[in-house]
């Protein structure tokens, strides 16, 4: 059995990638809408601009996932074939003005090695007043007191 990566040009100018066991299917599907989530659905009509055969569903998706992490570009080169530009645009952007100088010796060793924890330290305990449980009649006899005043201002 065999399994395809392909790229597809939608009418917005975006390119998908894919891979699948059928080819044939799969553009149908894509052409007909027939996968309403499916990013293409409406970015109709689709065009198929690119495909290659593998041996294992292993190495299509592999090859998918490598070809979605590329630029445009770095796409549209390999499109057309010329490899010496997507080698070209697969080389780091990254300019240095100067190369960091390499260490002749080794730095240099502590006197004093680091301390290392074996135990937690000692936590202070601090004291705490005593206080009466709570029971509940505090509240009551403060109410009680507050329902007597509140009777005579009536």
């Amino acid at each position: 059995m065999a399994f395809w990566v392909y790229i597809l040009r939608c009418v917005d100018n975006s390119y998908y990638t894919g891979h699948t066991d059928n080819l044939e299917r799969r553009l149908a599907e894509h052409t007909t809408g027939a996968i309403p989530t499916s990013y293409t659905y409406k970015r109709r009509p689709v065009e198929l601009v690119f495909s290659q055969e593998f041996a294992t569903r292993e190495e299509a998706l592999a090859s998918e996932r490598q070809i979605k992490g590329w630029s445009r570009r770095k796409k549209e080169a390999m499109m057309r074939g010329d490899w010496s530009e997507v080698s070209r645009l697969a080389q780091s952007k990254t300019v240095r003005a100067e190369p960091t100088p390499v260490r002749a010796e080794p730095p240099p060793v502590r006197a004093e090695p680091t301390p290392v924890w074996t135990e937690p330290p000692p936590v202070r305990a601090e004291p705490v007043e005593a206080q009466p449980p709570f029971d509940g009649s505090t509240i009551r006899q403060a109410h009680s007191s507050q329902l007597r005043a509140n009777r005579g201002k009536e």
